[in-house]
């Protein structure tokens, strides 16, 4: 019950704290790990601790990715994934067979069950969402193609650029960019550096003479700027990122393709639908 509980709340919650649903599944698993005595319940003990220990290894991947943490993203998100593989075979290695009426057999597939179905999805989510520089590449074929979405917005909509910033603020731990070494230190970033762009298109590269606009996120939604002559569209994705549009010239506040772009794409990066399908009475 009280893991049916999580996944209630992970799929009715629009902004999920993951480090308190880790911790949350950390005292679950404590808590009845020990209570599979008898050994007609090794099966069932066994799948209760994989199923735990890959949403934990998930949920600790997505909150490590929403602090820009390279490397404990790629482990947790590797750990998941080896659990997840493991699990896998084992349903393919399970074949019902019947007898046909003259003798001969067939072999049909077990379904693996939900669980295992939307962990597999939930998976797949986080380990499409990268900052290479090989982005258009390997996005291409990725379910959304978010580089595609952001490109075919620019051209159709005439955008300066599309960003998606990381407000670094308050997070002690940070480093920059790419992966570091746990114990190495770097001293804070300072100014416009607290607000990297993740991803900033269509050239790669943030548009400078434009960030320093981007210090009052947490309170802009929209707003046009009479010195550079440009309109600002910002929706938050999470505490910590915040997706801007940037364009030449006076833009209309209550612009419906804008705000669906944002929508859509925000959303999309939240997880918002492998997470729905939590929801009681959803068909996935």
């Amino acid at each position: 019950m009280e893991m049916a509980d999580l996944y209630e709340k992970m799929g009715s919650q629009k902004n999920i704290n993951f480090e308190e649903l880790v911790a949350t599944l950390e005292a679950v698993l404590q808590k009845h790990s020990s209570r599979f005595h008898h050994p007609i319940l090794g099966r069932l003990e066994g799948g209760f601790q994989t199923e735990v220990d890959v949403v934990t290894q998930l949920l600790c991947c997505q909150a490590q990715v929403s602090e820009w943490h390279f490397l404990p993203a790629l482990l947790s998100l590797h750990g998941a994934s080896s659990k997840l593989t493991a699990w896998g075979q084992l349903f393919q290695r399970q074949r019902e067979t019947r007898k046909h009426l003259f003798g001969g057999q067939s072999q049909k597939a077990v379904q693996p069950p939900y669980l295992y179905a939307w962990l597999q999805r939930f998976h797949e989510a986080l380990s499409r969402q990268t900052a290479s520089a090989d982005m258009k590449a390997l996005t291409a074929r990725t379910a959304p193609d978010y580089h595609g979405k952001i490109c075919l917005f620019i051209r159709k909509h005439d955008a300066n650029n599309v960003s998606l910033v990381f407000d670094n603020r308050g997070l002690d731990s940070f480093q920059g960019h790419g992966y570091h070494h746990p114990h190495s230190y770097r001293e804070a970033p300072k100014g416009v550096e607290q607000f990297p762009a993740v991803v900033s298109l269509p050239g790669g590269e943030r548009p400078l003479t434009h960030w320093p606009n981007l210090n009052t996120l947490d309170k802009v939604v929209h707003f046009y700027d009479d010195k550079v002559q440009s309109t600002y569209y910002l929706t938050r994705r999470e505490l910590h990122f915040t997706l801007v549009v940037i364009f030449d010239g006076r833009k209309s506040e209550k612009d419906s393709h804008i705000t669906a772009f944002l929508q859509e794409i925000s959303g999309s990066l939240r997880n918002s639908k492998p997470l729905s399908t939590l929801k009681p009475g959803s068909k996935g």
